[in-house]
């Protein structure tokens, strides 16, 4: 039996398939550090807010 010739350019094109693939956890990240910037910011504001009516 002779041994199956191996495609070197399917194994090539898998890769090329598996580097440019986009994974959608990687937007997921993005949103959840949004979140608590927003958060931060609303805090701020609210306490920026209570002293100013505080100090009038």
């Amino acid at each position: 039996m002779s041994e199956p010739q191996i495609d070197p350019a399917g194994n090539t094109q898998q890769f090329k398939a598996f580097a440019q693939r986009q994974e959608p956890e990687a937007a997921a990240p993005q949103r959840s550090r949004l979140i608590p910037i927003v958060a931060v910011v609303a805090a701020v504001i609210v306490v920026a807010v209570v002293v100013f009516l505080l100090v009038r």
